[in-house]
């Protein structure tokens, strides 16, 4: 018995928009992917110029946010998979953007 085992080639990503609730990545065959930003919580909670500072990494195979520390890869959004991100990692993330108490000049907090 011959088996054959064909794979799937996986667009890449050419274009990313990202709104106020969703995730859209335009890919090299025609399709646009729209998945909720919920999915990615980094994303849900960075602001609007956070989420405009993203790039294409591995040759157009995931999607890279510097200023969030955020990297999805296109196969899971066609797989249609969310963060896999744990809630304790995330919550430690998010508590590290929060504005922390500084000793002002006049020895004030």
């Amino acid at each position: 018995m011959r088996t054959s085992t064909a794979e799937a080639e996986v667009p890449t990503a050419e274009s990313i928009t990202v709104t106020e609730d969703t995730l859209r990545v335009d890919l090299s065959d025609g399709r646009t992917i729209s998945v909720p930003l919920v999915w990615f919580p980094r994303l849900a909670h960075g602001t609007a110029k956070e989420r405009k500072n993203w790039r294409v990494i591995g040759k157009g195979y995931g999607i890279h946010w510097e200023d969030l520390d955020e990297d999805i890869s296109v196969e899971n959004l066609l797989l249609g998979q969310p963060s896999g991100e744990s809630q304790s990692s995330f919550q430690k993330w998010l508590s590290s953007r929060r504005p922390r108490l500084t000793r002002r000049p006049s020895g004030r907090y």
